[in-house]
């Protein structure tokens, strides 16, 4: 297994190649609201709807993925003459995908998918297709914009729901133009028939799908090099990657070299788009030239952030780098400027209370215990600010700190309350806070004649300040007076 240390390299190194992407766009509609009573004409459930979100679904949700990985993205794919095909071409636009290899086709609707969720609970699926393969003009125009566009790229994805988008001319000459300029085609597989992907580079099923392909369930770990290579020579491939849920991804080569990376998820909230994610992270580091084990690694950390989280959505660069880095176990919940961002983004996708303090934190005391879990208890997450030496000394005098800020951050980092620290070095927090903007900001009561620097920036912000109750008795500066007298009985000053 490759170390976070490598795995971190790798984001920080990557550039933003240009992935093309071919297959069945969707558009994802969720419909939002609680269930309080069961419906007197049928028993059945009422959901009282409180909101409608339209997502991008399918190959789209792949190119959304890419995207948000800072990937070049075109995507060749048909839609209907509606409102739901519009509506696709808008949400493309909105995350810099151009639309003008979108082809409409008057015969057939744009597949839409609305799901009805009660909190965290999806409860119905309503599907809106014609999943005939697309023929006629609509093929004739597919197949006439591949070459152009595989000319672009630096890799090809097969994004295949079975809605009729690639049918079998399609992936024939994606495959055959994307083998003459050697660059990656990667499939994300439906159905049983694996032939018709003859000749590509990797194809990325679940269990579940492989063991259709091959006819047969996979009894355990020791059955997947068998079935790996039947895949293998089935579809004539370099590499296959199989998505295992709970058991992470297992991944073979044609030469039968293999590697098994353990689930990164901490918990699953909704696995809809997983699938999505492993493939276009894959088809991104592929495209930079990364090797297959780097490149399962790293795409297992994604899919371990989306799985997390409501329906079809994507992970930043910034997010990933942090979920990685918490694996560091020198750092740990020590945040620098090159992953502070990302861990805010992930708390905030989550819809977590951001709450921040800030001090010289020099020895650590019981007082400051308690005012940390004040703090804490005060919403989701504490992400604590730590002065570092040199504005310690100009606070505190030239004899402070007692203790370096490495030590101080680490010693912070191994309180539970704490979920994240990071070092500012002005004389005041006024810059760290603009650049975390909490939804609560938290001082001592000490502050509360003095000013509480940042709470302008805070309430204009809709957040809140709270000042928190000081130990009678409990100071670095009374704990260091007590040391130089000698006098270190408990309580006395």
């Amino acid at each position: 297994m490759i170390d976070a240390v490598t795995l971190e390299a790798r984001i920080d190194g990557l550039g933003q190649p240009s992935v093309l992407i071919i297959g069945d766009l969707i558009l994802d509609r969720y419909v939002m609201g609680e269930v309080a009573r069961i419906s007197p004409e049928a028993p059945i459930p009422v959901l009282r709807a409180q909101g409608a979100e339209l997502r991008l679904g399918g190959a789209g949700n792949v190119a959304a993925n890419l995207r948000s990985m800072e990937a070049e993205v075109e995507v060749i794919a048909v839609v209907g003459d509606d409102g739901f095909g519009r509506a696709l071409s808008e949400k493309l636009t909105e995350i810099g995908v151009s639309n003008d290899s979108l082809i409409v086709d008057s015969t057939r609707p744009t597949i839409e998918k609305t799901r009805m969720i009660s909190g965290s609970q999806q409860m119905l699926r309503v599907d809106w297709e014609d999943a005939r393969p697309i023929d006629g003009e609509a093929l004739a125009t597919v197949l006439s914009r591949i070459p152009a566009a595989v000319e672009r790229a630096q890799a090809v994805v097969l994004s295949d729901y079975g809605k009729g988008a690639l049918a079998r001319e399609v992936i024939e000459l994606a495959i055959e133009c994307a083998r003459k300029r050697g660059i990656p085609v990667l499939v994300d597989p439906k159905g049983e028939d694996y032939t018709r992907y003859r000749g590509a580079t990797l194809i990325s099923p679940n269990k579940k799908e492989a063991e259709q392909a091959i006819g047969r369930s996979i009894q355990g770990r020791e059955a997947l090099p068998e079935a790996a290579d039947e895949l293998i020579a089935l579809a004539d491939l370099k590499s296959i990657v199989i998505t295992l849920g709970a058991d992470g991804i297992y991944h073979r080569t044609a030469q039968g070299v293999s590697g098994h990376d353990p689930a990164r998820a901490r918990a699953v909230f909704d696995v809809v788009g997983a699938g999505d994610t492993v493939v276009a992270q894959m088809a991104l580091y592929l495209a930079d030239g990364l090797d297959l084990m780097t490149s399962v690694a790293l795409a297992n950390h994604a899919a371990g952030v989306v799985v997390g989280r409501l329906g079809a959505v994507a992970v930043t660069r910034s997010e990933l780098r942090a979920r990685i880095t918490e694996s560091l176990p020198s750092t740990g919940k020590v945040l620098d400027d090159s992953t502070l961002d990302g861990v805010l983004e992930g708390w905030r996708r989550d819809g977590r209370r951001i709450v921040f303090t800030n001090g010289c934190f020099d020895v650590l005391h019981v007082g400051h215990v308690d005012y940390l879990r004040f703090a804490r208890a005060a919403g989701d997450v504490l992400v604590v600010g730590v002065n570092d030496d040199a504005s310690v000394s100009r606070l505190k005098g030239p004899e402070r700190p007692v203790n370096p800020l490495g030590d101080r951050m680490k010693v912070l980092a191994a309180l539970e309350m704490v979920e994240a620290v990071v070092s500012f070095g002005e004389d005041t927090p006024a810059h760290i806070i603009e650049r975390i903007t909490p939804d609560v900001l938290v001082k001592g009561e000490d502050w509360r004649d003095k000013g509480v620097v940042g709470r302008e920036w805070v309430e204009s912000h809709g957040g809140r300040v709270l000042l928190a109750p000081l130990v009678a008795g409990r100071s670095t500066t009374s704990t260091l007076e007590r040391i130089r007298s000698g006098n270190t009985a408990t309580g006395r000053a």
